[in-house]
């Protein structure tokens, strides 16, 4: 019988990948803790440490602090963490009407930024030119060399994939033509993935006082289409990874009077998404059955907007009351099942864009009226503003080129995984 063994570098790659998931899901902890956790000797958790230390990925911090008058006898525990300025991330993302540009520490703390909206007929040749632009103003205005940087992450929202020339390939979207480009003006090492999946990931590593029992969210994303990832331990459900829209196609009122261009009659994109709320509203649209809103758009259709439609809510034009009432039950409907099919310990809500008269609280009435008061407990909104966008990008960094490399730079894991020595066993 054969079997492949593993090199040392892997081995150690491995044990200190989790000593930092460990400190990035804890905070601060103690080596004695930390062995008992990963159920390695003491001494081989301070040999793991003490090298990341002098690496300065980690730091001591100090002793732990007892609650209790009198601090148990024996060794005191030193305290250690990760070094969240040991490198920096940079961050690109791509949204349906924005284009994101940042640097952060490893904690996700924002160090500087560049945005710019777009719309449909923005041409590739302008975003990549924005991507370059903005990587080398960064770089400069905060004083650092490519050698400062873990990497760069790239996060695309998948209904923007064709416009930056990234093809479906066997299921998955192929980054190598942006790559390539990317190639021409760095070296860094790079992380493409779906904007989706990096903004979930966002949510999870880069939340301030996140309880260190958290082990579990869905993320729900608005927009054109919506947008799903769910996680296990915090990682996400691989065998989603290329289809987070495939919740528009769960069915959420089969009375619809609509039949969706696929079929089905009832499905999210064509009872909520923004184009659904949009045709509901232009067929309502008239001066006796929306008054405020045909007053607040001239009479001209073109000019309706979500502060108009938002506002026409809030005077209580009767018509855009009932649908917006509607679209947000049928918002509750969905959220109730994505909840029980995924049993979430929170289920993240990001650009819902809720306002003074729709306004988030009212939504949760609704979901606890629709699913019960358990469900709406679940519910919170994604921290990440349209202009931090960017720590989507970032967090798909560090994710793979820190923490699922142990700290190592990843050049130095490619070389060691290809000297990887194999020994054979009878």
């Amino acid at each position: 019988m054969e079997q492949q063994g593993i090199s040392k570098l892997d081995l150690k790659r491995r044990n200190r990948m989790q000593v930092l998931k460990i400190l990035k899901q804890n905070g601060p902890t103690s080596r004695i803790d930390i062995a008992a956790a990963l159920e390695l000797t003491r001494a081989a958790v301070t040999i793991i440490t003490n090298e990341m230390i002098d690496q300065g990925i980690i730091s001591e911090i100090g002793e732990y602090k007892h609650m209790s008058e009198k601090a148990p006898r024996g060794r005191k525990k030193i305290l250690i963490d990760i070094n969240h300025h040991y490198k920096f991330a940079l961050g690109i993302t791509v949204e349906e009407d924005l284009v994101s540009v940042g640097l952060s520490t490893l904690a996700g703390e924002v160090l500087d930024k560049r945005g710019i909206r777009i719309n449909p007929s923005v041409e590739k040749k302008a975003l990549y030119g924005f991507f370059t632009r903005s990587m080398n103003d960064i770089l400069s205005d905060n004083c650092l060399n490519q050698s400062s940087l873990l990497g760069i992450g790239f996060a695309i929202f998948p209904s923007m994939f064709s416009k930056m020339d990234i093809p479906i390939v066997n299921g998955a979207p192929d980054f190598s033509r942006l790559e390539r480009f990317m190639r021409s003006y760095t070296d860094l090492p790079m992380v493409f993935d779906n904007s989706v999946k990096g903004t979930a990931m966002a949510n999870i590593d880069f939340k301030k006082n996140r309880p260190a029992s958290s082990r579990n969210i869905a993320f729900l994303q608005y927009g054109r289409r919506l947008n799903f990832v769910f996680t296990n331990l915090n990682e996400p459900i691989v065998a989603y990874d290329n289809r987070t829209d495939f919740v528009n196609k769960m069915i959420i009122d089969p009375t619809s009077e609509r039949v969706c261009e696929c079929g089905r009659r009832g499905c999210t994109e064509n009872e909520i998404a923004p184009d659904a709320i949009r045709r509901r509203l232009l067929r309502a649209f008239s001066a006796d059955k929306t008054p405020f809103l045909w007053q607040a758009a001239k009479g001209d259709p073109t000019l309706i907007n979500r502060e108009i439609i938002s506002a026409a809510y809030g005077k209580g034009d009767e018509a855009v009351v009932k649908i917006i009432d509607n679209a947000m039950t049928m918002t509750a409907v969905l959220v109730n099942n994505l909840y029980f099919s995924t049993n979430p310990q929170k289920l993240v809500l990001h650009k819902f864009g809720f306002t003074n008269e729709i306004s988030f609280e009212k939504f949760k009435e609704t979901v606890v009226r629709v699913g019960g008061e358990h469900v709406a407990d679940s519910i919170t909104l994604s921290f990440i503003e349209d202009k931090h966008h960017f720590l989507s990008g970032c967090a798909l960094a560090i994710r793979e080129l820190f923490y699922n490399c142990g700290g190592y730079p990843s050049s130095e894991i490619r070389n060691g995984e290809s000297e990887t020595e194999y020994h054979r066993y009878k």
